[in-house]
């Protein structure tokens, strides 16, 4: 990529730590933290829902959701959401709240848990999120989910994950990737390296680079939903769009949705397949198809 074309590289340290810290455009992430909390619990206490283990690790476990064999007989297709919080907070517990709306599309809705860094690197935990994938497909006909119907989601650190998992081709044998649905992502890791962010990380540019979607956008049957709330900064709202643009000079299938009004980065998962809402039925229109 030109040296022209990488603008957060004239920001000076402090605005660009400041441009990749979405708390900044919040009046208190705590209680932004909470509202994502409280509609996952909700969301758990309401559906039946199972753990299961896709690797040996403590945090190698995947909460499923099926919305019922009795009422959707043969399988359902499955939307797979990796939760965000730049690959060092958060759980798989705390990432249901979209689990309702996407059961009564006739969906079933898988949240994936993984190792945080700094116990892990990117690296280990990218190949993590690619075994549990390869978990579900090997044991979709006993979870009732047809693995020809696989469609991703994450927010944020989530959305970076989704998008790699997207990319990294066949996804086993006689499974299909149908979507990548991408909330508030970071797809060039770059601009991260000199900021308070890759303290657990690690990461160097030209390892950063390396795990960057951007990096790794090809042709791809994916259809790809791409979006940011309106209350984002300038480097998430540029990321995405940059993505997007990259994804469809390949060819690519990709809607892009119009920065979501009254949300931020944090309450924006809550629209992922809510049909009152611009991203839930470009969402819905997914699962549908």
């Amino acid at each position: 990529m030109r040296a022209g074309a990488e603008p957060w590289r004239a920001l000076p340290p402090a605005e660009l730590a400041r441009e990749y810290s979405p708390s900044s455009m919040v009046a208190s992430i705590d209680a932004e933290l909470g509202v994502y909390a409280a509609a996952s619990a909700a969301a758990r206490a309401r559906h039946p829902h199972t753990e299961h283990a896709y690797g040996p690790g403590a945090s190698q476990r995947l909460d499923l959701f099926h919305p019922g064999r009795v009422s959707l007989p043969g399988p359902v297709p499955v939307l797979v959401f990796v939760h965000g919080g730049y690959w060092q907070a958060e759980s798989k517990e705390r990432a249901c709240g979209a689990a309702p709306d996407v059961l009564a599309a006739g969906a079933a809705y898988v949240a994936v848990e993984y190792t945080l860094a700094p116990a892990a690197s990117l690296a280990q935990i990218v190949a993590e999120c690619r075994a549990a994938l390869a978990w579900l497909v090997a044991h979709a006909a006993e979870l009732g989910i047809d693995p020809a119907r696989i469609h991703l989601a994450g927010s944020s650190a989530g959305a970076h994950l989704a998008a790699l998992l997207a990319l990294g081709g066949d996804a086993g044998p006689g499974a299909t990737i149908r979507s990548a649905t991408l909330l508030s992502g970071v797809y060039d890791l770059r601009p991260l390296v000199a900021t308070y962010v890759n303290e657990p990380l690690g990461l160097d540019e030209p390892t950063a680079w390396e795990l960057s979607p951007l990096a790794r956008v090809r042709a791809s049957d994916v259809a790809l939903v791409v979006t940011c709330a309106e209350y984002e900064t300038a480097e998430f709202k540029r990321q995405s769009r940059e993505f997007a643009a990259a994804w469809e000079a390949r060819g690519n299938r990709v809607d892009v949705v119009p920065d979501v009004p009254g949300r931020n980065h944090f309450d924006l998962p809550l629209d992922l397949a809510d049909p009152a809402t611009g991203l839930g039925r470009a969402v819905r229109g997914l699962l549908d198809g």
